[in-house]
């Protein structure tokens, strides 16, 4: 895995989306329990998943959720006590846990809310409210958010594509989404400024 050559192979047993990643660790990752309709990327660590409960519709991308204070054995030592701080993690439904996020011991988040890309959850996230940061804290209510993005995409020109969407992945879809997108970003007429 450290050299990117069992990635081909896991993506066998395992399966090549997020939803398929998340189907192998409901079955075989040991969490407390998990929702329906979870995308889970792999390359999100867990380190303690029994301490973990996933809602419904709850997508983590590369994040991180840590269960325990890792510091506590070296200061058990260093102080001569019995030192104990473990937390569960409770990710409630629609949730969406951004890239390079850190969700710290004793956290529940949501429901519907999103955890920026890099931020530091050291407490509890309030239902319907988008939060970033180190330390994580609100930044606007979900339901504000939503309704730029709808307005937004109305606005882009590959609308029509967006609208004709149906519930499961299609691959020729995407692949005109993602040409479309190019296209809109790098238009052929203008230089590269390389």
């Amino acid at each position: 895995m450290k050299t990117g050559r069992g990635f081909s192979l896991l993506a066998q047993f395992v399966g090549e989306t997020p939803y398929e990643y998340a189907d192998y660790l409901r079955q075989h990752g040991g969490l407390h329990a998990m929702g329906r309709d979870v995308m889970i990327v792999r390359g999100a660590e867990i380190t303690d998943p029994a301490y973990v409960k996933i809602g419904n519709n709850v997508c983590l991308s590369k994040c991180v959720l840590i269960g325990h204070d890792g510091s506590i054995g070296v200061l058990s030592r260093a102080y001569n006590l019995k030192l104990e701080r473990v937390g569960k993690i409770d990710v409630r439904d629609n949730v969406f846990i951004g890239w390079g996020a850190i969700v710290l011991p004793g956290v529940t988040i949501g429901p519907n809310a999103v955890v920026a890309a890099g931020a530091v959850v050291s407490s509890d996230v309030p239902e319907g409210w988008v939060v970033g940061g180190v330390p994580a804290k609100p930044i606007v209510r979900t339901q504000e958010l939503v309704e730029r993005f709808a307005r937004e995409a109305r606005d882009v020109p590959w609308w029509d594509l967006l609208a004709q969407r149906q519930g499961d992945f299609d691959p020729a879809m995407e692949e005109e989404l993602v040409r479309r997108r190019v296209e809109s970003f790098f238009p052929p007429d203008e230089p590269d400024k390389a």
